[in-house]
């Protein structure tokens, strides 16, 4: 067994559509917002974005880099101090991220930070209790659905539900329950502590935190809206509950852009509330506040997602068109059980699908995976590099779980999540820095090392692809990120093609 470092790559899914999906509905575009989506859409003035950024760096404490425009990429990160080989250039926060709804049977983690909580031993046994009903790796739905319902592909997600049949090892029900239920402690597993989890304000069961100081950040960031539970603050739970099913049976990327919406929903009401307190009451939206509600958005490259996902292998080209429009179409289904479940009429203008689209584009171009190591791969991993006699009298008890679990013993967190600073970060298929974590880095930030010496100046690149292709190959795939790449690399390959 080794303990391999995870490494985060950039996150391009490509789509499997249901011919079943397509829509007869053609969404019209509402003459009342057309004017603020515009607004929305349009680009900073240099001078914000600027004075933006480089709060974000502040705020982050990374002041070896600034965010710069060129002549030919747009934005891009650069290194105004110099790194050596292996530095930490960033580690940026989520502004929206989300863990997998396959992979919640599978690690229990905090649902702002994405750092494991609960103990080691109900890691274990909460992944064996769903394993035992067959649903390990399988989509987290409405509680109400069916066992079969549940067994769902994804549309967009790689991710595959099913249940697993990697191991053949089973225990008997009451020790996986006295283990997920802490009645059973596991030989040095107090060497692996882990935050006691905490339920959702809300009630909804379904999200849990590391503290309170995350509970509240997401509660008051976009899960109030979000949230299924009694205290939700939705126009609808029931229909949320509808909008969230959608997501999971289709692609759970509409739940990142609904974070996203709520995010802005409940920025703009905190700025419009300080605005009321400071000046005279007044009464309807205020066009100003919600741009401003909208910047940590805005700052993300955006295209429309039918317009920029990538085509399937297994669709014709001459099927472009009519798969493009299912697309458009499943983006308009998902929009309207949103509306339901979340409207506000000061905040319209987020509800058009072309925004909605923009927005998921932004994550579909710029998000990196969400990947947070697993401590029970690292509680099996001491246990094995114990002294023998210690080892011996330790897997007597903990052989019979490692068995059990099978490979799934080392699952991380996957999710998807859009950082700021980072989705600034240009391509190169020689690239000087990577997304890399490290052992410390037990939470859900992107974290960007030095892949060799950086120079003062020199801009800080990243691969989005896996750069050691072939030329056609690679330049394929960044095909679908809308460009055609001229690293140094990709020339001098171009040369002998």
């Amino acid at each position: 067994q080794k303990n391999t470092k995870l490494k985060n790559t950039h996150t391009r899914r490509r789509a499997r559509i249901s011919p079943a999906i397509l829509m007869d509905s053609v969404c019209k575009n509402d003459e009342n917002s057309s004017a603020d989506v515009a607004a929305l859409l349009a680009p900073l003035p240099a001078l914000q974005l600027q004075e933006y950024f480089q709060k974000l760096i502040n705020s982050r404490g990374c002041n070896g880099i600034e965010v710069k425009h060129n002549g030919t990429t747009g934005k891009g990160v650069y290194a105004n101090s110099e790194f050596q080989e292996d530095e930490l250039i960033l580690k940026d926060q989520i502004l929206v991220g989300i863990q997998h709804s396959s992979n919640k049977v599978d690690c229990l983690v905090c649902s702002f930070c994405f750092r494991f909580v609960g103990s080691i031993e109900k890691q274990i046994g909460r992944k064996l209790f769903f394993k035992n009903l067959g649903l390990s790796g399988c989509c987290v739905g409405d509680s109400s659905e069916s066992e079969e319902d549940k067994s769902v592909k994804y549309i967009g997600n790689e991710e595959q539900c099913g249940g697993s049949s990697s191991s053949h090892h089973t225990l008997p029900e009451g020790v996986v329950s006295s283990l997920m239920n802490g009645e059973m402690a596991l030989p040095h597993a107090d060497k692996f502590p882990l935050p006691s989890p905490l339920s959702c304000p809300g009630g909804c069961q379904e999200a849990f935190y590391c503290s309170e100081s995350c509970a509240e950040a997401d509660w008051e960031s976009s899960h109030s809206l979000l949230c299924t539970g009694e205290r939700s603050a939705s126009i609808s739970r029931e229909a949320l509950g509808e909008f969230i099913k959608h997501a999971n049976e289709t692609n759970d990327i509409f739940i990142l852009a609904a974070k996203a919406i709520a995010f802005t929903i409940l920025r703009y009401r905190k700025l419009k509330a300080e605005h009321v307190n400071k000046k005279a009451k007044q009464s309807g939206p205020n066009h100003s506040l919600l741009l401003e509600a909208w910047k940590p958005v805005s700052i993300g490259y955006k295209r429309r997602w039918w317009d920029c996902i990538a085509l399937p292998e297994d669709v014709d080209i001459s099927d472009e068109g009519a798969f493009r429009m299912q697309i458009k179409n499943l983006a308009f289904t998902s929009l309207e059980l949103l509306k339901t479940a979340i409207f506000d009429k000061e905040c319209e203008a987020l509800f058009s699908l072309e925004i909605y689209g923009n927005i998921i584009g932004m994550f579909e171009l710029n998000n990196l995976d969400l990947v947070v190591a697993s401590p029970v791969e690292d509680y099996f991993l001491y246990i094995d590099d114990l002294p023998d006699a210690d080892k011996e009298k330790a897997e007597e008890i903990t052989r019979p779980f490692l068995d059990a679990l099978g490979d799934e013993f080392s699952d991380f967190c996957q999710g998807t999540a859009f950082f700021p600073l980072q989705s600034c970060m240009n391509h190169s298929c020689c690239p000087n820095a990577k997304a890399f974590k490290r052992e410390e880095d037990r939470d859900g930030q992107a974290v960007i090392l030095a892949l060799r010496s950086i120079s003062k100046n020199e801009e800080v690149t990243i691969s989005y692809i896996d750069e050691e292709l072939p030329y056609k190959e690679r330049q394929a795939l960044l095909a679908d990120y809308g460009f055609s790449c001229k690293c140094s690399k990709c020339l001098d390959d171009s040369s002998s093609v």
